[in-house]
């Protein structure tokens, strides 16, 4: 009976050793390499995981920015959440430049708020604005504007998007926003979008994308643009276009004249954190 046991575990104690034998060959064999300085990017980049970068996550930028850093290049990425500050200490992690990107802004490029774009009808189902969207034109007449359900707000991990109960649309606070994108992706109709946050956090946009002729937009929609191209024929830097019946402003080429604001007939072009203009002195009479 000693004897079977002991041949027992002679039998055990001889597969385990084989079974070690053969996984430490695999281990070595089929071993992946991972380069050090990956972990050491990742745990610079401020782990988010908002996928604004573009990749899976903080850990997928990472492995990018080494293979550009070996490639010689890692101009075109970037962590929005972190910014400059982060891809400096990146950069420098790295032993490369970065040049110097403008701060970005998620804007709301729509105004069709309750009283300028009055509800016709009353939707019952599912309440985000990617069900809604999918089973027609929404509570409005506008099949391009705010649908109003906040599936911006469940998108952003930073608190930097609300809905304002009176204007029944989306306000981005400055300040929080980092310019993931996460907002712009959710939003089904794209009425978000990033844009220069600009000096002073000012900048000029349409604050519409209604693609319908003037009369039909203005009649769902006081504030609607029009596309009668008045904006694009005073703009003296080539930054306005009008297209589909709606005009955009490039934001690369602007230069925050604000002579657009002043001729357009609906006021859908706005211009944010602009000092109020000053009150113009009358003469006196002589």
């Amino acid at each position: 009976m000693v004897s079977l046991i002991v041949v027992a575990v002679a039998v055990l104690g001889g597969i385990g050793l084989i079974a070690a034998i053969v996984l430490y060959i695999c281990s070595k064999k089929f071993a992946v390499y991972e380069d050090p300085r990956i972990a050491q990017v990742t745990e610079t980049l401020p782990g988010a995981n908002c996928g604004g970068c573009g990749f899976a996550g903080c850990g997928g930028l990472a492995d990018a920015l080494v293979k550009g850093a070996d490639a010689g290049s890692i101009d075109g990425l970037a962590c929005p959440v972190g910014g400059q500050e982060v891809m400096g200490k990146v950069a420098d992690l790295l032993g490369m430049a970065i040049a110097n990107g403008e701060p970005m802004v998620a804007v709301v490029r729509c105004n069709g708020t309750c009283a300028l774009c009055p509800r016709i009808v009353e939707y019952n189902g599912l309440r985000t604005c990617a069900a809604m969207n999918v089973s027609g034109a929404g509570e409005t007449a506008c099949g391009f504007g705010c649908l109003g359900c906040g599936d911006c707000v469940a998108a952003c991990q930073f608190d930097a998007i609300h809905m304002n109960p009176e204007t029944g649309l989306p306000e981005v606070d400055d300040e929080k926003c980092t310019s993931c994108g996460a907002c712009v992706k959710t939003c089904p109709r794209s009425i978000i979008e990033l844009r220069k946050k600009g000096p002073k956090s000012r900048r000029v946009f349409v604050s519409c994308v209604n693609k319908d002729k003037g009369p039909v937009a203005m009649k769902a929609c006081k504030a609607a643009c029009i596309g009668c191209g008045k904006c694009e024929k005073e703009c003296p830097f080539g930054a306005i276009t009008v297209e589909n019946n709606d005009s955009y402003i490039d934001f690369n080429k602007c230069r925050l004249c604000r002579k657009c604001v002043a001729v357009c007939p609906t006021k859908a072009i706005h211009a944010v954190n602009f000092p109020a203009p000053k009150p113009k002195v009358e003469e006196e009479q002589v």
